[in-house]
């Protein structure tokens, strides 16, 4: 058995980073971006902005791109909704 001395990751940093690589490709290619505003069981809530901020196709993006790849790999999450 091979011993690891490195940090494993909680949930919360897990939805963190993930969430901030979703926001990357977001400001690269659309010019907005999403943060997480908090992680709870099997909830999720973000912020939109810059570019998305009062754009017609945010609840697409909310549920395509962020949704989409949170359910990937987070499958227990049920609701992810912008605040």
């Amino acid at each position: 058995m091979v011993e690891h001395n490195h940090k494993i990751a909680s949930d919360q940093e897990r939805m963190k980073a993930l969430i901030e690589n979703i926001s990357a490709y977001i400001e690269q290619y659309h010019g907005g971006w999403v943060k997480l505003v908090s992680y709870q069981g099997d909830t999720v809530e973000v912020s939109l902005g810059g570019a998305c901020d009062g754009c017609p196709l945010t609840e697409t993006t909310l549920q395509g791109w962020v949704a989409g790849t949170v359910r990937q790999f987070f499958p227990e999450v049920k609701t992810i909704k912008a605040v």
